[in-house]
This record gives structure tokens, C-alpha cells and sequence, in this order.
């Protein structure tokens, strides 16, 4: 069972994702919060699998809350980001922050209970166009320089080749097919890119990926 808090200031909304998510058999809604600190608060008490956490809110936005439920080493929490606008300008620093992905308020019941499961599963939720439209928005441009970027000079040539096709959108098994391999083999480079890099999952590494130029925005 995966347990979720929804953090939305609008009642109407939080009660649309709690009928939805509670009527899976998988699902099981543990918690509102109408705010940023109260979604802080009911995490800590409640220790949800998935925090369900709206951009804008009153008093603690949504960006510093999941700052501060993810600033605590070992905590197994994902937090899924809810935005109304697929260009908020808030999105792309609440990746910086540590979520694991976002979803827009309008996705269809499919989406929004399969995005709880991606994340709760340890896996991100990359929609390719929108975090393409926000990195080349937002994201900040070093001076072009040629070569593999210094920040990545830890990784294999084969390593990568996978963080580029990472922050490209893709999938682990759509990584094995461009590159012929299998996708156990990318998972582990996957792994082995997180690990020497210390992101906390394929989210940071796209951000990471878009700052240091290794991919163009629109490219």
C-alpha cells in the first residue's frame, strides 16, 4: 500500500485527488495539508510514501516545504510537484529542491495515479517536453566550453552517453534500445552516474545535464 499526503491550499482539489487516489486498491491517502508547513508537519508525523505537493501555496510554498521534508539524510519520501501551468516558474527550483518530478493539476486520472507510482516505485516523472520548455526558460548558461564539462569528469564515456539520453526524456528501456543494450546494463550505469555525480535521482541529473551544457536547450 502506498501511503500519500496531499498538500493543496484548495479544498475542491485536495478532494478530487483524495476520491480519485483512495479508490485504487493500492492507494491510500493519509493526510491533508492545506499549506506548506502543515504539509511539513503532517509529513513528519504521518510518514507518507508520497507527497502529493501543490507549487503555490500561502505562508511555506510548496518549493521551500519539500526543501525542508528532503534536507533530512535517509528519508525514503518522494515528493511529486502539482502545478497549474506547465511553465511556472517555480517548477524547475522545486527540482532543485529534490522532487521527484511534477505533474500539472488538469492530467487525467491515469496520470495522476500512475505518477504516484512512479515515484513511490524510486523512478522520476519526466514529462520530456515540459522540463525541456522549463530548463530552457529557467535553467542557468555557463560560458560554452568544448569536451565533456568538468562537473561530469568522474563519468565513462558510455556513462555519459546514458546522462545524455536521461536528460534527452528517456526511459531506461528506450536507453537500451538506442545503445543496444540491456536495461539491467542501464540501470547500473544509471546507478553508477548518480552515484559518482551525488544526485539524489534522474531529476537532478537532467538539471545537472542542462547546467553544465552537456545537452542545448531545444537541441
Amino acid at each position: 500500500m502506498i501511503r500519500i499526503l496531499i498538500a493543496d491550499d484548495q479544498a475542491l482539489v485536495r478532494a478530487g485527488f483524495h476520491a480519485i487516489l483512495d479508490h485504487e486498491p493500492d492507494l491510500e491517502v493519509v493526510g491533508e495539508a492545506a499549506d506548506g508547513r502543515e504539509a511539513v508537519e503532517q509529513a513528519r508525523r504521518l510518514e507518507p510514501d508520497v507527497v502529493l505537493m501543490d507549487v503555490r501555496m500561502p505562508g511555506l510554498d510548496g518549493i521551500e516545504a519539500t526543501r525542508r521534508l528532503l534536507s533530512v539524510p535517509g528519508r525514503a519520501l518522494r515528493v511529486l510537484m502539482v502545478t497549474t501551468f506547465d511553465l511556472d516558474e517555480y517548477v524547475y527550483a522545486a527540482l532543485q529542491a529534490g522532487a521527484s518530478g511534477f505533474l500539472l493539476k488538469d492530467a487525467p486520472r491515469e496520470q495522476l495515479t500512475g505518477a504516484v507510482r512512479t515515484v513511490a516505485a524510486g523512478d522520476t516523472l519526466l514529462a520530456p517536453a515540459i522540463t525541456r520548455r522549463l530548463v530552457e526558460q529557467y535553467v542557468r548558461r555557463p560560458p560554452p566550453s568544448s569536451g565533456v564539462p568538468t562537473a561530469l569528469a568522474a563519468l565513462s564515456a558510455r556513462e555519459v552517453e546514458v546522462l545524455r539520453l536521461v536528460a534527452e526524456g528517456l526511459s531506461n528501456a528506450e536507453i537500451a534500445g538506442r545503445l543496444t543494450v540491456s536495461e539491467a546494463t542501464v540501470k547500473t550505469h544509471v546507478a553508477h552516474v548518480l552515484g559518482k555525480l551525488g544526485l539524489r535521482d534522474r531529476v537532478q541529473a537532467v538539471v545537472l545535464a542542462y547546467e553544465t551544457r552537456l545537452v542545448e536547450p531545444g537541441v
